[in-house]
């Protein structure tokens, strides 16, 4: 995600770090060098700047084309901010788990310490599933060496929230663990699991690829016959026009792309790691260890 000051004056003419220019420049200046050439050919062959192509059906397509982007990413924008909700949702699940387990495992300080850091251990292998990284690994530091062994599941996170109901249920069946106190602890674990589910959800259900690929289509069909249309009465202003055009519609259209997958690595998707850091900062703190990590602070203006 970039972080950076709102920019001002001058200033929005030249930023490029978190801008989506370097994206789309290839396109962007391969349309300025088709303009180019048209301006030039109407220039040299006067009937074809006369007879040029009309302006009008330009107009009505390209007010429908970005009907269609403006949708589209309202839908992706959609999934960006309901991946946003689910990771503060597993904040407010862990913190709230490891408040409890304070409270209600005092006398049990080893437990509540192993818990504690296996919920951090999820985290870590969450994001790492997100990103297609190796989950164990990702969760490794946070596990005990009894419980490493444990810990055969292709699916890591669900199988690290498993070793935490796994743990509870030993004071459980001592009889040092009220079977209610037990279900509150449980509603926590149904949650997570239920964050993990939306992640996965959103991670594996793009939208749908007729839908994406006709826009592609369409804005690629519009920027390319647009210098026709303009060059006739524009003349040399074409290729201007024509690029600007294009950095709208192949803009909006990156954009889209970036934020149809919320938990990748691009300038504008979601900082997973500096979340999780948050996450480990706040269950370390919780349980008085210390020194604590430090929070992760954006490299280049980009917070991952």
């Amino acid at each position: 995600m970039i972080i950076r000051p709102r920019p001002r004056g001058w200033q929005l003419l030249y930023i490029l770090r978190g801008s989506i220019v370097p994206a789309i420049a290839p396109r962007v200046l391969a349309i300025g060098v088709l303009a180019v050439a048209v301006a030039l050919l109407a220039k040299l062959h006067h009937p074809f700047a006369a007879n040029g192509l009309a302006v009008a059906p330009f107009t009505l397509l390209g007010l429908v084309l970005s009907i269609f982007l403006s949708f589209r990413n309202n839908a992706c924008h959609e999934r960006w901010w309901e991946g946003r909700k689910q990771w503060g949702q597993l904040l407010i699940e862990t913190r709230s788990f490891v408040r409890q387990a304070n409270a209600l495992l005092a006398d049990d300080a080893p437990l509540r310490r192993r818990v504690s850091r296996l919920l951090v251990g999820f985290a870590h292998a969450l994001a790492a599933r997100l990103r297609g990284r190796d989950a164990a690994a990702a969760a490794a530091p946070w596990l005990a060496p009894g419980q490493q062994a444990l810990l055969q599941r292709q699916n890591t996170p669900d199988g690290l929230l498993a070793l935490v109901a796994a743990e509870l249920a030993v004071p459980l069946r001592a009889g040092r663990l009220d079977p209610y106190l037990y279900a509150c602890f449980e509603q926590r674990l149904h949650a997570l699991s239920s964050v993990q589910a939306a992640c996965e959800r959103i991670a594996g259900t793009p939208l749908p690829f007729a839908y994406t690929l006709l826009l592609h289509r369409c804005a690629w069909l519009f920027c390319v016959l647009l210098p026709f249309g303009l060059a006739g009465a524009l003349g040399w202003a074409t290729p201007v026009v024509s690029m600007l055009l294009a950095y709208a519609f192949f803009g909006l259209d990156q954009l889209g792309e970036e934020l149809e997958e919320p938990f990748g690595l691009e300038p504008n998707d979601l900082p997973l790691d500096a979340m999780v850091r948050t996450l480990e900062i706040d269950v370390l703190d919780a349980l008085g260890e210390h020194p604590l990590p430090e929070p992760l602070q954006p490299q280049g203006y980009l917070l991952q």
